[in-house]
């Protein structure tokens, strides 16, 4: 920003100066999403020059950064899937890989979940809250953004075994430290004194456990996004898929994944051919023979 405004007071600074720096980046080989981070930047900085009095206009609220273009987050095969279980096995992350993969919750969502938040009798849970980090108060729960966030969904029969067998082990653990057994609004991932795991701490271990198992372009997100995915993929109605989700409405899964209910117009054209009775075809007068 220096080079190109030189010594030019804050008074004098342009739409124009801004759109230049913006210019010569882009040249330089910048990556877009820098030059929208650089932008942020300017703009809030502006924006508090404007609060003190510093300048009148924020000229940074006229410029425009180059967009930056989407990252589709990568959709794991049914064998990728399985290979990414099979690596993490034993280790820390293995069950929250499993959760995601087989619900679609997202991470705040898994790390907010208590015992008493699962049947595993029925082979339900109930998402009734997220977990956030904030800087002044730590991790602290809270309610879903919209209603369609609290909602009750069915686990797939090997979760369930697997869900029995951590509740197994986490109270061994604790009676072996001495701390008694867990209480049904204790998390289900847990700290070794039973408090709720720190989210950044998660989002910071992932990447790490993805590059030792030899798996880095693997996210947290792939894991909810694989489940929606393979779930429309394999014909489920966008309604379900959707409520499963916890997104605000139907048109939030066909936004992300409207590409893939495409792949499924074969099997339409199928079932209305069986509907219809596929032997019926045109005769030469142009109506229909059996």
């Amino acid at each position: 920003m220096r080079q190109n405004l030189g010594d030019r007071s804050l008074q004098k600074l342009r739409a124009a100066d801004l759109a230049a720096l913006y210019a010569a980046m882009t040249r330089s080989g910048s990556a877009p999403r820098t030059i929208q981070v650089t932008h942020v930047c300017i703009h809030r900085a502006l924006g508090q020059a404007k609060t003190w009095g510093l300048v009148r206009d924020n000229v940074a609220e006229i410029v425009k950064p180059p967009k930056a273009p989407d990252q589709e987050t990568p959709m794991l095969q049914p064998a990728q899937a399985a290979a990414l279980l099979d690596r993490l096995r034993g280790k820390p992350l293995y069950l929250l890989a499993s959760l995601g993969l087989g619900t679609g919750m997202r991470r705040s969502e898994m790390l907010a979940l208590r015992w008493q938040d699962i049947d595993l009798d029925a082979g339900r849970l109930t998402i009734e809250r997220s977990l956030e980090q904030t800087t002044a108060g730590g991790v602290k729960p809270k309610s879903p953004k919209t209603r369609a966030g609290r909602r009750t969904i069915s686990l797939p029969a090997r979760l369930v075994t697997e869900l029995r067998a951590h509740w197994r082990d986490q109270q061994q653990r604790r009676l072996a430290l001495g701390i008694g057994r867990a209480s049904d609004d204790s998390p289900v991932f847990a700290t070794v004194d039973g408090g709720f795991l720190s989210p950044n701490g998660i989002t910071k271990a992932w990447p790490r456990a993805m590059a030792e198992i030899g798996m880095p372009g693997v996210t947290l997100h792939s894991l909810r996004h694989t489940h929606a995915s393979t779930l429309i993929a394999s014909g489920m109605d966008v309604l379900t898929v959707s409520r499963r989700l916890g997104h605000a409405s139907a048109v939030v899964t066909l936004r992300v994944y409207g590409h893939l209910i495409a792949g499924t117009d074969d099997r339409a054209a199928q079932i209305m051919d069986a509907a219809l009775g596929s032997k019926m075809v045109a005769g030469s007068d142009g109506k229909p023979e059996k």
